[in-house]
């Protein structure tokens, strides 16, 4: 089964880093970010990759050409012009990185790169966002419930006070937040069986509104509840919490060794 990725945006609330390169490439402990989510699919078996790339796209393109050279101790010999390579720590990964153009929405990328996924199942993701989902047991939901998309849904609590308040606008009671104030929210992490492409019109399509509210519709969209970590990389302070759970060997979401 096939892993895509979502990864041409503008990434515009982390502009910051994003005016150099992609969100997706921004990096966490010396790798993007990318690097992390294809490291969870990897542990569980899944090696082939399609990523759907848009705004600077030769940025992942040329990562994924150097990964070999940047991942190898070589030796040059320049008199002949020669390269020894020493050892390799290279992945197991078939990696397609498909140029989805520059303005195109979410559900149009998934359509241009139906040409590598085939008439198959697929996995389907973001690239902006780290977690421990099991993939296996989510892959096993999907199968047995039969839908046509699969979708992980993660409790995100509420980061303020919350209000009690009655019909008469009177606040009854003020207490902190707890995990039950949150809401249930997509956070990527789905199989998509391939009929999911006939709810796609074209590039204009945003895949969370058209597609999947006719998938709601037709009641071919269920949801495989998270309860593990899971956390975006919207800003530069969600960066810099990843990066010290990464740094201090607590990254919740590094499953493999």
């Amino acid at each position: 089964m096939k892993v895509v990725i979502l990864a041409g945006g503008f990434g515009t609330r982390i502009s910051e880093e994003s005016i150099y390169k992609p969100k997706p490439m921004i990096e966490i402990g010396g790798k993007p970010i990318l690097w992390h989510i294809m490291k969870l699919y990897s542990h569980y078996g899944f090696n082939e990759f399609i990523i759907c790339a848009g705004y600077k796209q030769h940025v992942i393109k040329e990562w994924f050409a150097d990964y070999y050279l940047h991942n190898t101790d070589v030796t040059f010999d320049l008199q002949t012009n020669s390269m020894i390579s020493h050892n390799n720590y290279s992945e197991p990964w078939k990696v397609t990185v498909a140029d989805t153009g520059l303005n195109t929405m979410t559900g149009g990328r998934i359509k241009r790169i139906q040409k590598y996924v085939g008439n198959e199942p697929f996995l389907l993701t973001y690239g902006d966002g780290v977690s421990n989902v099991n993939i296996q047991e989510l892959v096993e939901w999907h199968k047995t419930h039969g839908k046509m998309l699969t979708m992980s849904a993660y409790n995100v609590e509420q980061r303020f006070g919350v209000l009690d308040i009655n019909a008469d606008s009177e606040i009854t009671a003020f207490r902190e937040k707890s995990k039950d104030d949150g809401s249930l929210i997509n956070i990527g992490y789905m199989v998509c069986e391939p009929e999911i492409f006939d709810l796609i019109d074209g590039d204009s399509t945003v895949f969370e509104k058209a597609p999947l509210n006719k998938a709601a519709e037709m009641r071919e969209l269920i949801a495989y509840k998270h309860n593990g970590f899971w956390q975006c990389m919207d800003t530069v302070r969600e960066k810099q919490k990843l990066e010290e759970l990464w740094n201090t060997n607590t990254a919740p979401w590094k499953v493999w060794e």
